[in-house]
């Protein structure tokens, strides 16, 4: 989808890019500047492998001070983005034939990761009516004794459904039960959350022991391309991650560690100004998007995605094309409505489809527009 809009572009064709997992706005300017700080001060050399002690004391901080959680800073580990950090700890605990449970919808990544580390994905199918969330009965009957792994995302890319803390004890819950499964949480759209609190797996009964906090600085504070996530984990993981990473990327980049403390411990009032703009958006798109016949659509509580079902739209025709699944559909919006969206079928939810809010109201109002038009044409 990314190269097909770049080629419209490259045409002249106005393309509004709705595909993009990433906020639209720029680093805030302190953030910036303690960069160019870090840069006379010389933080230009390899950096610890877990990261500067000085940032993973500012994660053990924060942790406490915003999540209630008490951690060591030996248990921090700092990575290339929170991608690495769960790439990292996949690798860590999943040995050949492990299942690793994944509620779908999911991020593209947690099946190729499995299978990276020659473990078994197990999916869970989490549909519209139950808001994408997966239930305890639903993971009591996913766990087996080969389960050594839950990854659960909240705030969710691609739904952007959250999990309360009652549904998180709830399936705290069935993990008590089996002692033998870890749970990574990916918790990196934290902060972007519509709720009013964020709830964390780690905080429940029994589960910090077995839990893995993803989280990172890209996306609340828009800072996508400077790399930086970390991990907090049980000690022993947090260790074998570090040799992991000790071996293939060593320490992630010293100036971008910096933006990243910057970050923490600065005031936290951009943050919620882009929170609030994210969640002016999503009002937007939601009411607009429930204006589209045969559109079934959610109400999402966090991130800035929304994953409306499509389906009713397989089978139908322009006269041109025919949709047969929602990746025919997201090209057909990219070609016929110069929309770029990604079909649901990457994220395991093939009757749905995944557009990104994280653009200006206008262009939302605009491609909803598109959107709405092209789908009067299918017959």
């Amino acid at each position: 989808m990314s190269q097909k809009s770049a080629e419209l572009k490259a045409q002249g064709v106005d393309v509004i890019n709705m595909s993009v997992g990433e906020p639209d706005f720029d680093t805030p300017q302190h953030i910036k500047e303690a960069a160019k700080q870090a840069i006379d001060d010389n933080y230009t050399r390899y950096s610890p492998v877990p990261g500067y002690p000085q940032l993973r004391k500012a994660i053990v901080e924060k942790l406490k001070n915003e999540n209630g959680l008490d951690y060591d800073m030996a248990q921090i580990i700092v990575s290339n983005g929170a991608k690495q950090s769960v790439c990292n700890t996949i690798m860590a605990l999943v040995s050949s034939g492990d299942e690793v449970i994944i509620p779908a919808p999911y991020w593209v990544s947690y099946p190729q990761m499995a299978l990276m580390a020659d473990g078994k994905p197990v999916f869970v199918e989490a549909k519209i009516e139950q808001d994408f969330k997966m239930t305890p009965e639903q993971l009591e009957s996913a766990i087996t004794p080969r389960t050594k792994l839950l990854i659960l995302c909240t705030p969710s890319n691609p739904t952007g459904s959250v999990y309360s803390a009652d549904e998180l004890e709830g399936l705290a819950a069935v993990l008590r039960r089996h002692e033998q499964v870890y749970v990574i949480c990916d918790e990196i759209y934290e902060h972007i959350n519509y709720t009013g609190a964020h709830a964390s797996l780690a905080s429940c009964e029994g589960m910090k022991e077995r839990t893995i906090i993803v989280n990172g600085v890209s996306k609340a504070y828009a800072m996508t391309g400077w790399r930086i996530g970390y991990i907090a984990a049980p000690l022993e993981i947090a260790k074998a991650t570090s040799k992991l990473q000790g071996q293939y990327t060593s320490g992630p980049c010293s100036v971008s560690q910096m933006a990243a403390l910057a970050a923490y411990t600065a005031p936290q009032d951009c943050v919620e100004e882009m929170r609030q703009a994210f969640e002016r958006r999503k009002n937007l798109i939601v009411s607009l998007a429930k204006e589209i016949p045969g559109f079934e659509v959610n109400d999402p509580e966090g991130a800035f995605y929304l994953f409306p079902k499509c389906s009713s739209y397989f089978g139908k025709t322009d006269g041109e094309r025919v949709i047969r699944n929602s990746t025919d559909f997201a090209m057909y919006l990219l070609e016929a409505g110069h929309v770029a969206t990604v079909g649901g079928d990457a994220f395991g939810s093939p009757e749905c489809f995944r557009m990104s809010y994280a653009t200006s109201d206008d262009n939302i109002r605009e491609a909803l527009r598109r959107i709405k038009e092209a789908c009067e044409r299918l017959k």
